[in-house]
């Protein structure tokens, strides 16, 4: 696949024409464009590009079909956003089987965004499959996922070209001075070159960008055909389906002598009308519809809602009616308000917003208004336009609103805020904060449901900022819980008198019956680890990872496998944890968004690999997240403990524990201990060991008991808290501390002179880390046991030491007997693609058959 970039009329649809031309016989062709008048429509263009497909539908599977179904508006229901890229790219394949497929995409910069977001997907998945994608985009626009794909800059002609054009032509006489300035001006633009002199000569009395020349003179040509053939212009541009029959049946509601006005818009080379309308360029269509006066281009809607069908197309046919009235129209409101239902269950929430604005504008009740207008703010927001989201806020009048209403207004500026980031991120949690305690007379529960948002998001920007702190002050405030305590009156309850008196309570509600963390589970992951409960924290990913699959929603099952990766980081399958992270990424890539980092820096901090840690820790950085900047201070401080390069360990841990962030503060602290002992710090040891205590007694747990007692036994130099430590851990999952803690007491006990006792303890750490796969501190093991005079057998070799994290993830759903098809469905790839990652797989591990994946004892069980 390929993206054409650059400025208007430089000739990117010239090329989509010559690789139609070129191609080899037997290809399939098949095109589509974006609109300028349309990036409200969702799935318009995907639509363009399956519909010469849509004759095999019924050879994809029955999920797939009706996820395409609804997705073009052919069918009732809530498309899976994922499961229509993959439907797409399965039709696309069939139909390429047949004959290899060469699709082309104009104006790619006026892609509706459910649409970009789908050809993004399906371009950087046909690798494997006989499909060649080519786009075309101005370069200067934004392309909504596009521009992170491979790309060509087209540029100019140079001037001898340019000559050789404007000579070959022969439009019209020019001077040589007008010649020269059209050469210099037009910048060896060869659409400029071309239309201009056709439009009398070169000289505009001010600059202007060339798209707007190119434009005007598009609009003189136009200027010169007769007034039927001018309407028929102006109802095609107007119409985005390119349907000749619909514009034919407007242009006879219009009164338009259709054979006549038809001719003559051929015969001006500005339009050609086949089995769909198309321009000669892009930039004529924008000249057909800006040239046109208001009240033609209303009747030219008003004509095409008449001749659509309200059934099949009742969302086209609304956004006709708007763009046809003038004043406000409550009958045509309420119809875009129920098509920004519509869109918004089909996905298309970009259309939503667009609707919901346009319905706002024509409201003719106040009160309607202002609900449509913080409607369209949300779906705007949810749609990714913080900024259109808020120039929408700004024009509510805020002195007539309800409280709800204000509640709802801050709460929109705070998400707005927050999105924004830099000093929005701390202002975001805030400006929640003014809606909970505007909420807090009229609206008890949804009060304290806007405090718990305020902390979520106050915990995501790090307490470091203070935010938190401000929000569980002002928590204290909050009006009573129905049922106490509650989630909120026990984190108030922690914060305000210790781990001692709020751990207990934090438990009660965690593990209630009532469950009403399933309402906030990534606040809940990180409560579980502030208990030190490793069960917990299972079973909230068990029930994250079960629910996003049955609701697909996106940020729970990015949030589910995000946590799986991290409990298994914490067990010791590392291979688990790569095969969570892999599929977790390819959500993420399917839905446009960065991947999420932490169980990445977690995981590569205990392998040991620290240019991936610092690698990581440096893209945490940019993104400027508080707590995803304490998670790499804590992954910093385990990498270089493993090293025993200590103290950089202990400036990274004192940063970690500095955040005060729920988990990372008190996981850290046993990190902190470490490199303070080895740097010769007691006071720092001590101070985080009472720390620690203070976090960890209450908790009770095996987890924190021997946690503490080994970092107890740093300080202490205490045998008896050393095997206190491996008796609590040894009866749990918590392989990785254990076998650490095997390690620390074999360094005790050398350095005690027991070189015998102390052999068996490194003996195992150095096996049990070697088998997990914490290299660094396999390594530091290893130089131990040489220094008793014992050599380290080799490391273990593991097959995701040869693997990326995709592969992993193929690997083990086929050791667990998946086909590739159901494989190819949690990638989001084709089935072909993941043969061809087989492929792979065998030659990296040295077998040939799924059957002996099987048998590889570290591919375990798929979680």
């Amino acid at each position: 696949m390929l993206v054409l970039r650059g400025e208007p009329g430089i000739g990117k649809s010239a090329l989509l024409d010559h690789v139609e031309h070129a191609a080899p016989e037997g290809f399939q062709l098949i095109r589509a464009s974006g609109s300028e008048f349309e990036g409200e429509l969702p799935f318009a263009a995907l639509h363009q590009l399956c519909v010469p497909a849509l004759a095999r539908l019924d050879t994809l599977s029955a999920p797939y079909r009706d996820s395409l179904l609804v997705a073009f508006g052919l069918a009732d229901g809530a498309p899976d956003p994922f499961r229509v890229g993959l439907a797409a790219l399965e039709l696309l394949a069939n139909a390429a089987a047949e004959r290899p497929l060469l699709c082309l995409v104009d104006d790619a910069h006026w892609l509706d965004t459910a649409s970009a977001r789908a050809l993004t997907f399906l371009a950087r998945r046909v690798a494997a499959e006989p499909i060649a994608m080519v786009f075309a985009a101005r370069d200067q626009d934004p392309l909504r996922g596009l521009d992170e794909l491979p790309g060509l800059t087209v540029t100019g002609l140079s001037d001898t070209q340019a000559r050789a054009l404007l000579a070959g032509e022969k439009t019209v006489t020019l001077d040589e001075r007008v010649r020269d300035r059209l050469l210099a001006e037009a910048r060896g633009n060869p659409l400029a070159l071309i239309e201009l002199p056709k439009a009398g000569g070169f000289a505009p009395p001010v600059p202007s960008p060339i798209a707007s020349r190119i434009e005007r003179s598009f609009g003189a040509r136009m200027a010169e055909l007769p007034r039927d053939a001018r309407e028929l212009l102006i109802l095609a541009s107007a119409d985005p389906t390119g349907d000749p029959g619909l514009v034919w049946a407007a242009a006879r509601r219009l009164a338009i002598d259709v054979p006549a006005a038809s001719a003559a818009a051929e015969a001006s080379g500005l339009i050609l009308f086949g089995t769909r309308a198309r321009f000669c360029h892009p930039l004529a269509r924008s000249a057909a519809y800006r040239a046109a006066e208001p009240e033609r281009r209303q009747a030219a809607h008003r004509a095409l809602a008449e001749v659509t069908d309200p059934d099949s197309a009742g969302d086209r046919r609304a956004w006709h009616r708007a763009q046809a009235t003038t004043g406000p129209d409550e009958q045509v409101a309420a119809e875009l308000e129920l098509s920004a239902s519509r869109a918004q269950a089909r996905g298309g929430v970009a259309a939503a917003a667009a609707f919901l604005e346009r319905a706002a504008a024509l409201s003719l009740d106040p009160g309607r208004q202002i609900e449509r207008t913080l409607a369209a703010a949300r779906t705007t927001l949810e749609a990714g336009g913080t900024d259109a989201a808020a120039d929408l806020l700004a024009s509510v009048d805020t002195g007539k609103l309800d409280v709800p209403q204000h509640a709802a207004v801050d709460l929109l500026r705070g998400r707005i805020a927050f999105v924004q980031g830099a000093d929005g991120a701390v202002r975001g949690p805030e400006l929640i904060l003014r809606a909970a305690q505007r909420l807090a007379d009229v609206d008890p529960e949804r009060s304290r449901e806007c405090f718990i948002a305020a902390l979520e998001m106050g915990l995501v920007v790090g307490r470091a900022a203070g935010v938190l702190d401000r929000v569980l002050d002002a928590a204290r405030s909050a009006p009573a819980a129905s049922s106490p305590p509650d989630l909120l009156d026990a984190l108030v309850r922690l914060t305000a008198e210790g781990h001692h008196a709020g751990l207990p309570s934090l438990r009660q509600v965690l593990t209630g019956d009532d469950a009403g963390w399933t309402r906030t589970p990534a606040l809940a992951t990180m409560l579980a680890g502030e208990l030190w409960d490793i069960d917990l924290h299972a079973t909230i990913v068990d029930w994250l990872v079960r629910a996003g699959r049955d609701t697909g929603a996106p940020m729970t099952i990015r949030l589910g496998l995000s946590q799986v990766a991290l409990h298994a980081v914490l067990t010791g399958d590392f291979g688990r944890a790569m095969a969570a992270i892999a599929e977790e990424e390819a959500i993420a890539d399917a839905l446009g968004d960065p991947p999420q980092l932490y169980p990445r820096v977690h995981l590569a901090a205990l392998r040991g690999r620290r240019q991936e840690v610092l690698d990581l820790s440096a893209e945490a950085t940019n993104r400027g997240n508080g707590q995803l900047t304490a998670n790499t201070h804590w992954a910093t401080a385990v990498l270089y403990n493993g090293l025993a390069e200590y103290p950089a360990a202990l400036a990274a841990a004192t940063r970690a524990v500095a955040s005060g962030d729920l988990f990372l503060a008190g996981i850290a602290l046993p990190e902190l201990v470490e490199a303070a002992v080895r740097c010769g710090e007691d006071a720092v040891a001590r101070s985080a060991l009472d720390s620690l205590a203070e976090r960890t007694e209450p908790a009770g747990t095996r987890f924190a008991l021997g946690v503490l007692a080994g970092t107890r036994a740093l300080v202490s130099d205490a045998e008896d808290d050393y095997l206190e430590a491996l008796e609590h851990l040894r009866s749990g999952p918590l392989a990785a501390h254990l076998a650490r803690e095997h390690l620390r007491y074999g360094e005790w006990l050398r350095r005690a002179g027991r070189r015998r006792d102390a052999r068996e303890h490194l003996r195992t750490a150095h096996e049990q880390l070697s088998k997990i796969g914490l290299e660094a501190f396999t390594r530091r093991a290893a130089d131990e046991l040489r220094a008793t005079g014992e050599v380290a057998r080799s490391r273990s070799e593991h097959s995701y030491d040869h693997l990326t994290m995709q592969e992993m993830h193929i690997a083990r759903q086929v050791a667990a007997g998946a086909t590739s098809k159901e494989v190819a469905t949690r990638l989001f790839v084709s089935p072909r693609t993941v043969d061809a990652h087989l492929r792979n797989i065998f030659r990296k591990l040295g077998i040939t058959s799924r059957r002996q994946l099987r048998d590889m004892p570290d591919l375990g069980a798929v979680g």
